[in-house]
This record gives structure tokens, sequence and C-alpha cells, in this order.
């Protein structure tokens, strides 16, 4: 499908959540020595940085096309039938994530009255984050079907 870009929405938001994650968790460790005292919200607010990262890595992981994958049975086929196999694949990968965002809206209205420990917020904004992720995937995928109508060898060999 071509090379994506360098830089993407996806890469440049978890990258910074690992930038304000990194913070948080050094706030942690020095408030855990004789210098100072460290807020008591430090560690939920790390717990939930780390699951917006994973969540929007994973969408970005999917803009690259760079999930694991054992492509040497595909590999073996003609370039149409190959094209055909990867987009049913991604078919039924979006009827799957579609599942997921369905799953995560439901959820994240199911939280929206369950106050956090120590944030002030609700369970919804950290269950919001499969939703954004998954509604990130959609659109990665959507773009790659469209994108599969001109381009005869739709992805690159792998192990």
């Amino acid at each position: 499908m071509g090379n994506p870009r360098k830089y993407s929405i996806e890469g440049s938001i978890a990258s910074i959540i690992f930038i304000v994650l990194i913070g948080v968790v050094l706030v942690q460790v020095f408030g855990r020595t004789p210098l100072f005292r460290g807020p008591v919200w430090t560690e939920e607010a790390a717990r939930w940085l780390w699951v917006w990262m994973a969540f929007i890595g994973i969408a970005e992981v999917e803009r690259q096309d760079g999930q694991l994958k054992m492509a040497f049975l595909a590999e073996l086929l003609p370039a149409g039938a190959r094209r055909i196999l990867y987009t049913v694949i991604d078919l039924v990968y979006l009827g799957i994530v579609g599942h997921l965002i369905w799953i995560s809206y439901k959820t994240v209205l199911r939280t929206a009255n369950n106050t956090t420990v120590t944030l002030p917020t609700t369970d919804a904004l950290l269950y919001a984050s499969g939703l954004v992720a998954s509604v990130l995937i959609l659109h990665r995928i959507v773009r790659r079907l469209l994108g599969r109508r001109d381009v005869t060898v739709t992805r690159e060999p792998t192990l």
C-alpha cells in the first residue's frame, strides 16, 4: 500500500501520552523518597495514561500495517488471489472492529457515573480509550480497503 507518512495523529498522540506518562512516573518515584511527598493520584493517572498510550499505539500499528502476520502461504498465491484474500480478511476485521466500537460505546455509557478513586473524572474516560482507538483503526481499515482497488500487491512479504 506504499509507505505511510512518517508522522501521524495516532503516533503523535501516543508519543505525547508517553512523555506525560514518564513525567507522572517520575513524580511517583521521587514522591517515595525523602525529597517530597508525592501526590496520591499519580498511580491511577499512570495506569490510565498507559492504557490510552497502548490503545492509541495499536491504532498507529494499524496505520503502518505492522501487525504480526504469517504471510508465507498467502505469498504463494497469485497477486489477484492474494488481493482477494487480504480484502476478505480486512472485511472480517472491519466487522470485528465495528463490534468493538459498539461494545466500547456501551461501556463508556455504562461507566459514565462511576467516579474514579483519585482523579476528578469518571471511569468512562478510561474506557473511552478503547472507543477512540477502535474508531481510528476502523478508519485505517477502510482507507486500506479503498486503496486496495489501485494496488495489485497489497502487502510486502513477511515472516
